[in-house]
């Protein structure tokens, strides 16, 4: 936590044309063109989005979703259950307290894993179980 400190105080001290040069080395992008106040901010959050992990893959996809305005999906919450007919069978899918999903008796990673297994082909789990809607236009 302290070298993401250090770093981000670095930033502050740096000219335009360092910034530039930064974010170039960082980013291996082409600097975007915006005031060297904005840089440092977009370089600040690139240093701890690197150092710290950046934003989870559930957060991307929420992002991209709202960029898009396609889709929205609900998150499945500890405590519920998602029930689908599947060629005239009922497959019932819990979220355990512990945020497990469980069918079928077992234990799996992801709702997709479930939907895949139900259907034998490729199925986006949030789709398949219904938490994920088209957005009105």
């Amino acid at each position: 936590m302290i070298e993401v400190a250090d770093e981000l105080a670095r930033l502050e001290t740096l000219s335009p044309v360092e910034l530039r040069e930064t974010w170039v080395k960082l980013c291996g992008e082409p600097v975007p063109n915006v005031s060297p106040k904005l840089l440092r901010l977009a370089l600040g959050w690139e240093v701890q989005a690197r150092c710290l992990g950046g934003p989870s893959r559930e957060t991307v996809r929420t992002l991209d979703q709202l960029a898009r305005g396609a889709t929205k999906t609900a998150p499945a919450s500890a405590g519920m259950r998602l029930v689908r007919e599947w060629q005239g069978r009922l497959h019932v899918v819990t979220i355990g307290e512990d945020r497990v999903i469980r069918w079928d008796e077992r234990e799996w990673k992801s709702l997709s894993e479930v939907a895949r297994a139900i259907t034998g082909t490729r199925w986006s789990g949030p789709a398949f179980f219904g938490l994920k809607k088209k957005v009105a236009a």
